[in-house]
This record gives structure tokens, C-alpha cells and sequence, in this order.
């Protein structure tokens, strides 16, 4: 098994670098260029909410960053230490966001479930948001 942690400031230039530090800890499997797209990506979004909705405007934060792998499954949770969801059925619903007025179009979670095998969002309010996202890496055959 291999793993790594890092923690961050909920700064939107690090969503950039989030997407490229497990872009370098996924490269060691093989992924396929679809594969290392869709953990880009879904990494990308989780991050981009903690930035967005994890600490109300005037207050900063940080946001945590860890994975692991054994053999062909990664695991990757992001956690921030913000605000919290209160409902995080209604969260996970397609088009649902708290920030109407930013353009936001409510797809973050959806993005996340759809690139990723499993999508697990746990959070309560004043106490941030743990996303714990797996994805299966299909061994390449050569």
C-alpha cells in the first residue's frame, strides 16, 4: 500500500495543484489517460467546493488532501474544516447549490459520482465536509 497527506489553504490557485499531485501519485498504476482524467477531475470539483463553500467570505481555511492505493483501487477523501452541509441528501441532488447569485450551476457532486466508482459525502454543519471518492484502475494489459 502506498499513501500520502497534505494540507493546504482553500485557495482557488491550489485546485491546480491538488489535480497535479494526484496526478503523480496515480501515475505508479498505469492509469489510462480516461482514468487519470477522471480522478483530475473529480478531485478538481471536491476541492473547488471546499474553496467555494467551506469558509464564509472574510474567513480562510485550509483543506486536506490524502490517498492511498493497494493494487488497482485508489482512495482519495478531501476534507475541509468549514461550515458543513446541512442536508447532504439534498447537496448530492443534481443542479442543488447554496450560491445562486456566483453562477454556480450545481454539478459538483454529480461530476464527482460520475468519474469515480464510489462517492461517499459525510458532514455536519460547523464541521466541515469529508469526501471519500475510489476509483477502480483497470489493469492494462500489454
Amino acid at each position: 500500500m502506498n499513501k500520502f497527506f497534505i494540507r493546504f489553504s482553500a485557495l482557488s490557485e491550489n485546485e491546480s495543484f491538488a489535480r497535479t499531485v494526484i496526478s503523480g501519485f496515480l501515475l505508479p498504476l498505469n492509469p489510462s489517460v480516461n482514468q487519470l482524467n477522471d480522478v483530475k477531475t473529480a478531485v478538481s470539483e471536491a476541492v473547488t467546493n471546499c474553496v467555494v463553500h467551506a469558509y464564509p467570505e472574510g474567513f480562510s481555511g485550509d483543506i486536506e488532501l490524502s490517498s492511498w492505493y493497494d493494487e488497482n483501487e485508489i482512495h482519495i477523501i478531501v476534507k475541509d474544516y468549514g461550515i458543513g452541509i446541512s442536508n447532504v441528501k439534498l447537496a448530492l441532488e443534481p443542479f442543488y447549490t447554496t450560491k445562486t447569485s456566483d453562477e454556480r450551476s450545481g454539478m459538483g457532486f454529480t461530476v464527482m459520482g460520475s468519474f469515480m466508482d464510489e462517492l461517499k459525502v459525510d458532514s455536519k454543519p460547523n464541521q466541515g465536509v469529508i469526501v471519500h471518492m475510489i476509483k477502480r484502475i483497470a489493469l492494462v494489459k500489454e
